[in-house]
């Protein structure tokens, strides 16, 4: 049996992003971040996402910003790390995900909180400039905006994408509600909806934005 359908994989990027462009109303999104919404509607095929999108900030020159400064990129969850394409890191970033590293468990079990929560305080040693991308754990947002409101030196950017019924909704309200007053640039969608697959999209989105802005010296994927 032959089944017509598009095989070639640029074909069918290129079709995705003629839907999307045919059925999604960008018009409310600064210009700088229509490719980044783009990606993440690309990634999940859910165009209702976009009325609940928001962001702090400039997102997409603080993002490529702090990859053309060589920026480590923080990850809560080892499947978001593993999204991160590191063929677009042109300047040597380091992707960090810190939730298996020693002690780690430890410190959650006797403190009664999560990995992902306890995880975070290894991240303060890298923290300063850094892309935090958090696509799985609201315990790990509300920690991150807890060591920024105490003090910890604030990240370039953070892109919240928890999901889950406990928490992810919450946790992204505080980023909205806290980012301003921290001069914090961010991007996140209320609700409960999220996960690894939107940040590493957002992700990704900028790194191949900054990579588009630098001489090309090898090739890439699309």
């Amino acid at each position: 049996m032959n089944f017509d359908y598009l095989r070639h994989p640029e074909d069918i990027t290129r079709r995705s992003f003629e839907i999307i462009g045919e059925e999604v109303d960008f018009s409310g999104i600064p210009e700088s971040l229509r490719p980044v919404a783009m990606r993440l509607v690309h990634a999940c095929a859910l165009p209702d996402i976009i009325p609940d999108l928001v962001w702090c900030g400039d997102v997409a020159a603080a993002g490529m910003g702090a990859l053309e400064s060589g920026a480590s990129i923080l990850c809560d969850a080892s499947m978001v790390a593993q999204g991160i394409d590191s063929l677009r890191l042109t300047a040597g970033n380091e992707v960090i995900c810190t939730l298996r590293e020693d002690g780690v468990g430890e410190r959650a079990k006797a403190g009664g909180i999560t990995r992902s929560a306890a995880a975070l305080d290894h991240w303060l040693d890298h923290l300063d400039g850094a892309i935090a991308v958090i696509g799985n754990a609201p315990t790990a947002l509300f920690r991150l905006l807890e060591l920024i409101v105490e003090g910890a030196p604030p990240p370039a950017l953070i892109l919240g994408f928890p999901v889950g019924y406990v928490g992810a909704a919450e946790s992204k309200e505080a980023l909205i509600s806290e980012a301003p007053s921290h001069g914090l640039a961010c991007l996140t969608l209320r609700g409960r909806f999220g996960g690894s697959a939107l940040a590493v999209a957002a992700f990704n989105a900028l790194a191949r934005a900054q990579q588009a802005q630098q001489p090309v010296t090898r090739a890439v994927g699309p």
